[in-house]
């Protein structure tokens, strides 16, 4: 019999051992890997920040992806959005799910209380009553229920680092639809003043024209360069109201008691609000901040927890229960009033399911290194995006300002070609084209000012900068 018992004994050690030791090194390659892929290509990426942005002093201020655009009247949309968005909402939710599946597994570990009472009338013998409380409780003795709690833990975690991505982008969208109307009102403002320069210099022609001073050709071409803007500038009215109905509808309400306000282009120097670049506000780090990364990092811990919980299901059960139970002739008698206790502990094990077990943790093994591999990924991706938008900071900033130089010496040209069309040294058809590529130019650089300051945000979002909960 002793032999017997040693021999049991080394071999539930040696499933136990087996268990928590491939749990446990799947679980330290996830975050050695993790260490060292963050330290090898976040070292890249702080290298091209500090050269893109200058040095940085270091700094304990938290700067937050609302900071970054310095517009006071978007909190009031972000406050509407936070409480209206029905995709932030459904965030929210998966989230209290997440709560409730942690009590679900948390349970398991308490003892459960069982009471029955029933009764029983048969043909030719007197009615009968039973009553029966029992107290069950299964001994965690391997820590199988804990792991998968743990798990659960995990899974919230997880959630709720779904549920900060969430309203991170929620937050960066309001911030671009505020952008996208500042576009849109300066192009209209554009294209509302091109149309303006065009009608008179339509006017002019048809009074050339009707005094035999110019041609038919230089009236067509001015009729059709008119005509065309007008075009243009509908289609931009069109675009800007686009605009504000998608800001209204990130709000979660199809019909707001806010407002947008006009921004009226012509009269103002700098029509865009102030963006700042994330580089010369936040401190270098190691996007660890980033919700997705977090995210992917709790669903390693969460498969590892599970999977050795897995594999400890392969191992003996430890169970107690007690009883107490009472049969009388009476309901009232049946409470209980004179019961009968009983106490009983059980020890089952799975000697054969036709490796059902084996294979539930082999899946689970597996679902562990597909999240990894995950983990992996999104991590790639996250490095990638902060280096595009780091050069793409740097390549808008040259192109803006070639831009500048561009559309200054095409305002000196408009000067110059009215000058000589006045003389008659040129024909109306050069004034016009020479017009229509300082219009051209004035679009081009509100746009390219626009990829500008829409870059710094997907660089806030792509640093991992949140919002204030």
């Amino acid at each position: 019999m002793t032999f017997r018992y040693s021999i049991i004994a080394l071999v539930l050690t040696t499933l136990v051992g087996c268990a928590a030791n491939d749990s446990a090194n799947f679980a330290t390659q996830a975050t050695d890997n993790r260490t060292q892929t963050i330290e090898l290509l976040i070292q890249q990426v702080n290298q091209d920040a500090m050269v893109a942005a200058g040095t940085q002093e270091e700094s304990d201020t938290t700067v937050l992806l609302t900071d970054l655009l310095c517009v006071p009247a978007l909190n009031t949309y972000l406050d509407a959005a936070l409480k209206n968005s029905p995709s932030l909402q459904q965030s929210i939710i998966a989230l209290k799910i997440a709560y409730a599946q942690h009590g679900v597994t948390s349970a398991d570990r308490l003892p459960s209380v069982n009471a029955v009472f029933d009764a029983q009338n048969t043909e030719d013998s007197d009615a009968s009553y039973s009553a029966d409380v029992t107290v069950s409780w299964e001994l965690d003795l391997w820590q199988k229920i804990a792991d998968n709690s743990a798990a659960a833990s995990k899974d919230i975690a997880a959630t709720q680092a779904n549920l900060e991505a969430a309203t991170n982008l929620l937050a960066a969208n309001i911030m671009r639809g505020w952008l996208e109307i500042n576009v849109n009102q300066q192009l209209l403002d554009i294209e509302q003043r091109r149309l303006e320069i065009l009608a008179q210099n339509e006017t002019l022609v048809l009074e050339r024209y009707q005094a035999g001073l110019g041609t038919l050709e230089e009236l067509d071409n001015a009729k059709s360069s008119t005509a065309s803007t007008r075009a243009t500038v509908a289609q931009y009215q069109e675009s800007l109201a686009q605009s504000e109905r998608s800001l209204m509808l990130l709000t979660g309400q199809w019909q707001s008691e806010l407002e947008v306000p006009a921004i009226d282009a012509a009269s103002t120097a700098s029509p865009f609000p102030h963006v700042i670049n994330p580089l010369d506000a936040v401190p270098l780090q190691n996007m660890s901040g980033r919700p997705d990364l977090q995210q992917a990092f709790f669903s390693i811990e969460a498969e590892s927890l599970r999977t050795d919980a897995a594999y400890k299901a392969m191992l003996p059960s430890f169970s107690l229960s007690a009883s107490l139970s009472d049969l009388a002739d009476t309901p009232s008698e049946a409470l209980l009033t004179n019961p009968l206790w009983s106490v009983l502990g059980q020890m089952s094990a799975p000697l054969f399911q036709g490796g059902k077990l084996k294979s539930q943790a082999e899946i689970a093994q597996l679902t562990t290194e597909q999240s990894f591999w995950v983990y992996q990924e999104t991590l790639l991706n996250a490095v990638n995006e902060v280096e595009n938008a780091i050069g793409q900071e740097s390549s808008l900033t040259l192109q803006q300002n070639h831009l500048d130089d561009a559309f200054l010496s095409a305002q000196r040209s408009i000067v110059s070609y009215e000058q000589k069309y006045r003389q008659g040294l040129v024909d109306i058809l050069d004034l016009l084209t020479v017009q229509q590529q300082a219009y051209d130019l004035e679009a081009k650089l509100t746009n390219t000012t626009y990829q500008r300051l829409l870059n710094r945000i997907e660089l806030g979002l792509a640093l991992g900068l949140g919002v204030s909960a």
